[in-house]
């Protein structure tokens, strides 16, 4: 019994010397943990803020779309690609697409270049080459546009199965 209480008393007295030789360390350490969660916070807030202001954005050029402004609409459409939003930097292109706010073929192009640099996704990627393969061929690019459909069927996409009806046609 007094083993027992002598070696949990060794045990203590260690673990007390190991933590006072190393005290700064651990307050280092700790602190160093404390800091990187707060900026990972600030990271996060930051964020959301810049989303939820690229919403509003998007929901203020589709004020503007319905009242007719198509070239306010239009900036702020081509403002949120340039922001590089995963999300509503797509939707603005297919905005501009469906509605036809730009006539600039080049002007377009860029914007899909802009938004394919972003993508990470597989299956986003193959849409967005997709719909550019679509207005290439609307826009008399018949070959380029008829490449990248090839590109689309030559892969496991899920756009497989269009792309290779299209080419057939």
């Amino acid at each position: 019994m007094e083993e027992n209480i002598e070696k949990k008393q060794e045990l203590k007295s260690r673990l007390i010397y190991f933590f006072d030789k190393n005290k700064i360390k651990f307050f280092i350490l700790i602190s160093l943990l404390i800091i990187a969660i707060f900026a990972l916070l600030l990271v996060q807030i930051n964020v959301k803020k810049k989303n939820s202001s690229i919403a509003e954005k998007y929901i203020q050029a589709g004020i503007f779309l319905a009242n007719n402004e198509n070239t306010d609409a239009t900036m702020i459409f081509e403002e949120i690609i340039e922001s590089k939003n995963k999300f509503y930097s797509i939707l603005s292109l297919n905005t501009i697409l469906e509605k036809k706010l730009l006539t600039d073929k080049q002007k377009i192009l860029q914007l899909f270049k802009k938004i394919e640099k972003k993508i990470e996704n597989q299956d986003q990627s193959d849409l967005i080459k997709f719909k550019k393969a679509l207005f290439l061929i609307n826009n008399l690019e018949i070959e380029e546009g008829n490449k990248l459909l090839q590109e689309i069927a030559d892969s496991k996409s899920g756009l497989k199965f269009l792309a290779e009806e299209i080419l057939s046609k």
